[in-house]
């Protein structure tokens, strides 16, 4: 059962994502999957009998905040934070489209999922979760407070139109390398369609690029296209050998001190892997038992 102080986390974390929503307050009700007038009510104060347990779960979920009490983390502003921020960020204000293929465990979800939460109409779509043509068109119209019912392809249409509306909408597609072959088709119909008025960033670990490059290779109809429209290139931001494992060093130790590593040289030590880079992930793992 979710108490009254966990409704109370969730309607702060409800304004604070409000604030770089976009849209009216029926659409962001609608992103959230409540109706307006529910919204209008939980605004009011009015928390009991008016959504299910499992909605309040569901809203938290969407915008990422813990219901048990732990360890806040604490952005660290490392070159990979900074890199991708600011790629993000010219790719919104320019109607731009980026491709993004770097290492994994470097920090490209969190600095993404930072920059959605802190910027105006940005949606961030785990392509993970939303491999095929439906279900990445229905991620995304919801994250802009469209009904993501009904047919898809007036969907489509609906979202088209809608972004074209928006003031410098930008979709970031992260793990974009586990999309399926007709959401990569896709992908290159909803840029024609909204050509200099939505930005798009797109990224993935080596197994995008691999993919991509194999399916151009190869001749596959659409990635040749794609490819172009993303800027013909793989952007990176981790270097080669010696100099990328002392960044992802340095790196590593921005974090822990950012979070309140007392011995970050230790802290580092043991997230070490046989490769010689560290792996960030483990930084929290390290940090929590500390706690």
């Amino acid at each position: 059962m979710i108490t009254t102080e966990q409704k109370e986390k969730i309607v702060r974390g409800m304004d604070e994502a409000r604030k770089t929503f976009g849209g009216t307050d029926g659409k962001f009700a609608q992103m959230l999957g409540i109706s307006a007038s529910q919204y209008s009510r939980v605004k009011r104060g009015e928390w009991e009998q008016v959504l299910a347990d499992v909605v309040w779960i569901g809203i938290a979920r969407q915008l990422e905040i813990e219901l048990v009490e732990g360890r806040q983390w604490n952005t660290a502003v490392t070159p990979v934070f900074t890199f991708i921020s600011t790629q993000l960020e010219r790719c919104q204000k320019e109607g731009l489209s980026s491709l993004l293929c770097d290492l994994s465990d470097i920090g490209k979800t969190w600095t993404a999922k930072r920059y959605r939460k802190t910027h105006k109409n940005v949606a961030y779509i785990d392509c993970s979760l939303n491999k095929s043509k439906a279900q990445l068109i229905r991620a995304i119209a919801k994250q802009f407070g469209l009904d993501d019912r009904g047919r898809l392809r007036d969907l489509e249409a609906n979202l088209c139109y809608y972004l074209k509306t928006l003031d410098n909408p930008l979709v970031i597609l992260d793990e974009a390398g586990d999309l399926h072959y007709e959401a990569f088709l896709e992908l290159k119909a909803l840029w024609n369609a909204t050509e200099g008025c939505c930005g798009w960033y797109m990224m993935g670990a080596d197994g995008l690029k691999a993919k991509m490059q194999r399916s151009i290779d190869c001749k596959k109809v659409g990635y040749a296209e794609l490819f172009s429209r993303f800027g013909k290139r793989y952007g990176t931001v981790v270097p080669v050998a010696d100099e990328g494992k002392e960044m992802m060093r340095a790196t590593a130790l921005m974090i822990i001190k950012a979070n309140g590593g007392e011995d970050a040289a230790k802290v580092l030590r043991k997230t070490m892997g046989d490769d010689g880079m560290p792996s960030l992930r483990r930084i929290y793992t390290e940090l929590r038992k500390n706690q």
